[in-house]
């Protein structure tokens, strides 16, 4: 029997390549010339404190940005549920915001465009999920996918 919850789903990055390739876009991200929606996420370390980066895309919807967590309650995830300042940055241009999670009710139609827009980048770890998926197949899956509004 699995003693994890959907709600502590997480997929852990595997490999070197995507470990790699994780580092490549995140350096593009900072430099400004990463894929359209990329941007370097920098976090503190709920434990050290220390800043962390990693490469998240922001969708863009109605003129309101989310950032989705496709691979579950990541490290960025549980630094940024613990507080402390967020910045995501794209070449020269750094913003300080705030991250406000949301209710599961709210994500489906976030998770479908998010899904839209990135389905080649994270068909992997996305539940079987997939932009025609239904709204009760996207709310199953749901509690394990985290989404923020970036205010």
């Amino acid at each position: 029997m699995n003693d994890t919850t959907a709600a502590d789903r997480y997929i852990e990055p595997t490999g070197r390549l995507g470990f790699a390739l994780n580092k490549l876009v995140g350096s593009l991200a900072r430099i400004g010339f990463a894929p359209s929606g990329c941007y370097d996420l920098q976090v503190p370390g709920r434990v050290s404190g220390e800043l962390r980066t990693t490469p998240v895309n922001v969708l863009d919807l109605d003129g309101v940005r989310y950032l989705v967590s496709a691979r579950g309650r990541t490290q960025w995830v549980r630094n940024v549920r613990a507080g402390g300042a967020v910045t995501l940055r794209r070449g020269r241009r750094s913003e300080a915001v705030t991250l406000v999670e949301l209710d599961d009710d709210r994500k489906p139609e976030l998770i479908r465009a998010y899904l839209t827009r990135w389905a080649w980048q994270v068909a992997a770890f996305d539940e079987g999920l997939a932009p025609g998926s239904t709204d009760a197949e996207i709310l199953d899956a749901a509690p394990g996918m985290p989404v923020f509004e970036v205010r």
